[in-house]
Formats: structure tokens, C-alpha cells, sequence
């Protein structure tokens, strides 16, 4: 019977589809890592921009916590195909900020602040409910457990970061722009993820050699997804809750904290 469980062992045991896995894991917070850096650079803000900053480092620490996980394994990186990688089809779906904008050398101005915090608020929602299920599916996993946790962990500060900043923001008076663009942005983000999830699916299914009716119920429970998404689920993306943990990055990151848990 196919479960979540199940067919995350069946990936973790497969080295091909582990090492699928694990680079796509690692492309994307490595580019993840790489916007903030770029944000943080372009923010004129003296608060906000050590916050950026501290995102940008957990995200490169998550990037090589993914590929020392294949490093373990004797495992090299493989690109990331093109139709699965998520935050290059989020801009194209116009979510967040462009490469070329980040590019440049122009500060950016509060509403493109706003842009970029609502791109991660929507995002890391993503993010946080795929490491917890991450945590429940490999937490007593010897090699993936305590990586899992640790990383789990980081996207739930960054998740309230971006309520608490957004909020923040609310207050200042810009409630019906926050508003409107979050709710754009959950939008593109279930389509990106819907048509991620496809193409991963796709892949994994020739890698592990799965029968039609196998490749045929993954499909489908991407597509229910979606639907659900759509229909309901955006509603968890576009509301704003102050968090229970204030400042969640107010302070540096902690430097190689990674190679404590490998």
C-alpha cells in the first residue's frame, strides 16, 4: 500500500532517487540563500537587514547539510532538472522578486521589501510542513533524524519572522498591498508546486521503476493536492498570526552548527 512513509523509504534506499532527492533539496536552498544575501544587501533598513541576513545563512547551512547527506552516501549532486526547480518557476510565475532585479545595484523601496517578505512568508508555510513531515517520516532515521529536525526547526523561525514582520508592516498602514500580494503569491506558489511535484513524480517513478497504477495514485494525490490548495488550503498561507516567538532571528547564525548533526 502506498503511504508518505513509504515511498520516502523507498527513496532513502534507492541511490539514484536519494541522490535526486537530496539535490533538488540542496539547489533550492542554495538559491534560496543566494536572494537573501542579495535582499540583504539592497535593504536599507538596519533592523531588518541583519534578519535577512541570518535567513540567508540558514539557508546555505541547509544547502550543505543536503549535500554532505549525499557526501555520506558517496553520492555527487546532479542538476536539478528544469522543470523541477521551484524557485526559478515561482518567478516565472511572478512570485517575489526578479533575478534581475536582485541583480542590480539599486536599494530596494519598501513596497519590494514587502514583495520579498510576502514571497517568503507563503513559501516557508511550504517549507515548514514539508520538514515536519520530513521529521515524522525520518526522525528516527540514524543519518537523516537530527538534520531534519535541525532544518525543521530554522523554517519555523523564519515562518514567524515573516508574520511578525508583515505584521509589523500592517500597522504601518500597508494592510491592503500585503494583502493583495500574498494572496497572488499563495496562488502561484500552488501552481509551482503542483507542477514541481508532477515532474518529480515523473522522475522518481522511472528511477524506481514504478508500475502504472503506482505512478498513476502519486499523480493523483499531487493533483488532490492542488485542488485542496486551491479551493481552501490557500487560506493558511495569506493569514498573519504574531508568532509565539518573538525575533526569531534577531541573533547571528550560529557558524557550522551543521556538522553537529551529521
Amino acid at each position: 500500500m502506498l503511504s508518505t512513509r513509504s515511498l520516502f523509504t523507498e527513496i532513502y534506499h534507492n541511490d539514484e532517487a536519494y541522490q535526486l532527492f537530496c539535490s533538488i533539496a540542496a539547489g533550492g536552498e542554495d538559491q534560496g540563500g543566494w536572494e537573501n544575501e542579495r535582499i540583504t544587501a539592497l535593504t536599507r533598513d538596519p533592523v531588518l537587514a541583519p534578519k535577512i541576513a541570518r535567513h540567508g545563512a540558514d539557508e546555505r547551512k541547509h544547502g550543505r547539510i543536503f549535500t554532505q547527506l549525499l557526501n555520506k552516501r558517496g553520492l555527487p549532486k546532479v542538476d536539478v532538472p528544469a522543470e523541477a526547480d521551484y524557485c526559478m518557476l515561482l518567478e516565472r510565475q511572478g512570485v517575489g522578486l526578479s533575478h534581475e532585479r536582485l541583480n542590480s545595484a539599486v536599494p530596494l523601496a519598501e513596497r519590494e521589501i514587502i514583495t520579498y517578505l510576502v514571497h517568503s512568508r507563503v513559501t516557508e508555510q511550504r517549507a515548514a510542513e514539508q520538514m515536519r513531515q520530513l521529521v515524522r517520516v525520518y526522525g528516527d532515521n540514524p543519518d537523516l533524524g537530527r538534520a531534519m529536525r535541525m532544518i525543521s526547526a530554522d523554517e519555523d523561525d523564519h515562518l514567524a519572522y515573516c508574520h511578525e514582520e508583515l505584521l509589523r508592516l500592517v500597522a504601518e498602514g500597508h494592510g491592503p498591498y500585503i494583502r493583495h500580494t500574498l494572496e497572488t503569491s499563495a496562488r502561484g506558489e500552488i501552481r509551482t508546486h503542483r507542477d514541481v511535484g508532477l515532474a518529480v513524480t515523473t522522475r522518481m517513478a522511472r528511477i524506481l521503476g514504478w508500475s502504472r497504477w503506482q505512478l498513476a495514485v502519486v499523480t493523483a494525490g499531487v493533483h488532490a493536492l492542488y485542488l485542496y490548495d486551491r479551493a481552501f488550503g490557500w487560506r493558511r498561507m495569506v493569514t498573519l498570526r504574531m508568532p509565539r516567538r518573538r525575533n526569531a532571528l534577531g541573533t547571528p547564525a550560529p557558524p557550522h552548527v551543521e556538522h553537529e548533526v551529521l
